[in-house]
């Protein structure tokens, strides 16, 4: 019988011979390509997108790093909840004190200023001061949106993924844009011996003499899977459109054990109102603040959120926003059998329409060109914003009761006169009223930055089975299977990326041969 589609094949013809595959030219792919040649093996690094950088080049840039190991993984435990393996947790800290001077020696090949910044975890858990961040200033005669025009997003990103591909190309390794990882060669007994791959030359099968590093990233641009695995729907991806759980099929195809399926590191957004534009926009970003120390959050956020019913449901912005303000748009009503924050509404006035844009466009995609205009009018023309000169104009436009609104905005406007938010405990210096007519609307949704499910891991980065062993061969490396379970540390998958790299390379290149 023929076999089916992207089942494990076991037949050993090959078409062509790598010592190592790397799947997936993020930052995790980058390094683990980087240091699996680095250790003397020959290695093919594939992408399916015809351009590199995932959603890794879209990202600031900030590794997040430590001086003091046992700290951060006292921290590292409390932020986790008991969901990840206690030897995963200890590598990946013990792997931060290293990934400064690591990233430095990378950066040298391109004359890369590097600096570091001081800053804590995001959450007052013991270990919060044991983190600080290692960055990019600048690279000489390097103008990103020359180097990645299809590049969206935070500044840091590409300036990070040009000293890895500068690093790339001074080794033995063979990189392959607009190629597909379809199915892992497995042999009877399940040591992974090969892939095939399906790229602009068609079908091939690949020999990895000493094994594969899935470093494909997650699901999120897959709704089947983010529908099964997360109550909340519909949840709008934000960045690219090739994370489509690749390595997690594949992973399971051989019995892979799987963990932390319903994180994923999120807020919300808009959606344009352009049905092609793939995207979820997320909100402007504000800076992170600390419970316990909100008088240092002094950024005015310009907007409430309401429900269906003109309420408010939640403090707008939360500790770290980016990381669990989606989570408030989950609460299912059993009563009325719907979710009724999905979508919520942003509500700004024309005072909050002129402070600065309102929407965050982000990705890595040759296809889109899309910006949010300064002064957020390009949006009210699309009408990605609508505008009203009324309060109760603004509820005719959401569906919602004309009074309900009212008095939702008159509340807030009073608790912004007290500085003090009694209903959800916003701080006082991120307040802003809600005043001057006219008034504007945005439907905003759930929006995944990127997720951290995927294949159970050990500290070796050995893919591990339903039955807690490894399986031969097989290695996973950043966000495929992260080891954040619970809450995020900000920079922590980029870490992830540098630290799991490492270790994914080095253990995959240290391998004999399975074909002595």
């Amino acid at each position: 019988m023929p076999e089916a589609e992207g089942s494990a094949r076991t037949a050993p013809e090959f078409d062509e011979t790598f010592d190592v595959v790397v799947v997936g030219y993020g930052f995790a792919g980058g390094v683990s390509a980087i240091e699996a040649a680095r250790s003397g093996a020959k290695v093919l690094l594939i992408e399916k997108m015809p351009d590199p950088g995932g959603i890794s080049i879209c990202s600031h840039g900030a590794i997040c790093s430590t001086r003091e190991p046992a700290k951060a993984l006292e921290y590292m435990r409390a932020t986790n909840a008991g969901r990840t393996r206690d030897d995963v947790l200890q590598a990946f800290t013990r792997g931060m004190t290293e990934v400064e001077a690591y990233f430095r020696d990378l950066a040298s090949i391109c004359d890369a200023e590097i600096f570091v910044r001081e800053r804590g975890g995001n959450y007052p858990f013991p270990g919060i001061d044991a983190f600080y961040y290692t960055q990019v200033e600048r690279i000489p005669n390097f103008d990103a949106s020359q180097t990645y025009p299809n590049v969206r997003g935070r500044p840091g990103g590409p300036l990070v993924f040009k000293i890895l591909q500068d690093n790339i190309a001074q080794l033995p390794i063979e990189v392959r844009l607009s190629t597909k990882a379809k199915s892992l060669i497995a042999n009877p007994d399940r040591q992974v011996c090969g892939i095939v791959i399906e790229g602009k030359g068609g079908e091939q099968r690949i020999k990895a003499q000493r094994g594969i590093v899935l470093a494909c990233g997650g699901f999120e641009a897959n709704e089947e899977m983010k529908r099964q695995y997360w109550q909340m729907k519909p949840v709008l991806g934000a960045a690219t459109l090739a994370n489509t759980g690749d390595g997690i099929r594949m992973a399971q195809e051989l019995g892979a054990q799987l963990w932390h399926m319903w994180h994923f590191h999120g807020s919300y957004g808009f959606r344009h109102t352009d049905p092609d534009y793939p995207y979820a926009i997320r909100t402007k970003r504000f800076p992170d603040w600390i419970p316990g120390k909100e008088h240092l959050a002094v950024v005015q956020t310009a907007w409430i959120l309401v429900d269906r019913r003109g309420q408010r449901f939640m403090n707008e912005l939360p500790p770290y926003v980016q990381d669990q303000g989606a989570r408030h748009l989950e609460y299912f009503d059993s009563v009325t059998q719907t979710f009724p924050r999905i979508p919520a509404y942003l509500i700004v006035d024309e005072a909050g329409r002129r402070r600065y844009p309102l929407g965050n466009p982000t990705y890595n995609d040759r296809t889109m060109t899309f910006t949010w205009s300064r002064d957020n009018l390009k949006e009210v023309e699309l009408g990605i914003l609508k505008k009203a000169a009324t309060i109760e104009e603004l509820a005719d436009k959401i569906g919602c009761d004309r009074a309900a609104l009212a008095e939702t905005v008159v509340r807030w406007n009073e608790m912004c006169l007290k500085r003090n938010d009694l209903d959800f405990g916003r701080p006082a210096g991120t307040m802003m009223p809600i005043a001057h007519s006219p008034f504007y609307v945005g439907e905003v949704w759930p929006v995944v930055s990127n997720t951290q499910g995927g294949p159970v891991h050990n500290a070796r980065q050995q893919i591990i089975d339903v039955n807690d062993n490894p399986i031969p061969r097989l290695y996973a490396a950043g966000e495929l299977g992260s080891s954040f379970g619970h809450l995020y540390l900000a920079g922590g998958n980029i870490s992830e990326c540098f630290v799991t790299g490492r270790i994914a390379g080095r253990e995959v290149a240290a391998l004999a041969s399975w074909n002595r």
